[in-house]
């Protein structure tokens, strides 16, 4: 990989010719964090913005009586980290490494002087910050009105959006994240997260092998829990 190959891969920097990326490139710094290390704490100021270069990391906030509520699955560039240094408040979730992560940091200041010199960055931020909302509010709803398997189903999906990849059909999730943790992203307990894939595994809508998970016919799937 070259100095600028992960940055022109990230949505909001894809139209950014290779002297502009190398300028980016020059302002920040990357940095390594290992698997269950705390990269930012909910409440804490917001004076940076993270792109992954690789691994993984997940979004998650504290409920009002102590349980984990995980929000996404980030991988490899996707970033995190705008919206406290958009409007100044301080972080809205806590993001924690699933698996050793290396990330590349650029600082409050030089961010913002980005937006200004290329506004295109703008645009594509907002783009993005957008289908995000979207998705959030589809999420929401999901998880609101639908049964435990439509919220196991949710969670599948947004994981096969956010991580997947997807080849002649078949979307698999290479490295699906621990029970526990997708029972924090539905809403539900770690045994009805067994029970439910299980019993898509029987119906032959997925197939599990390991930590690795397929989704046989994705556009099937998607139409039968949306």
């Amino acid at each position: 990989m070259s100095n600028t190959n992960f940055l022109a891969s990230v949505p909001v920097f894809s139209d950014l010719d290779e002297s502009a990326l190398e300028k980016i490139i020059e302002v920040g710094h990357q940095k390594k964090y290992s698997k269950d290390s705390i990269i930012l704490m909910e409440e804490e100021d917001g004076t940076a913005f993270f792109i992954i270069i690789s691994g993984k990391v997940k979004i998650a906030r504290t409920s009002g009586d102590g349980r984990e509520v995980i929000l996404s699955i980030l991988g490899e560039s996707d970033f995190f980290g705008e919206m406290a240094i958009l409007d100044g408040m301080n972080r809205s979730a806590t993001v924690i490494a699933v698996e050793d992560s290396e990330l590349f940091l650029i600082q409050h200041d030089e961010f913002y002087n980005l937006l200004k010199r290329h506004p295109e960055i703008s645009i594509a931020l907002l783009e993005e910050l957008t289908k995000r909302l979207r998705n959030a509010d589809m999420k929401i709803k999901a998880l609101s009105l639908k049964d435990a398997e439509g919220k196991v189903a949710t969670v599948i999906l947004q994981l096969a959006d956010d991580i997947g990849t997807i080849r002649k059909g078949i979307v698999e999730i290479s490295k699906l994240p621990l029970q526990q943790d997708l029972a924090n992203m539905a809403g539900t307990s770690r045994e009805t997260i067994s029970r439910t894939l299980h019993s898509f595994a029987k119906k032959e809508l997925i197939e599990l092998e390991g930590s690795r998970l397929r989704i046989l016919n994705y556009e099937k799937f998607k139409e039968q829990y949306t």
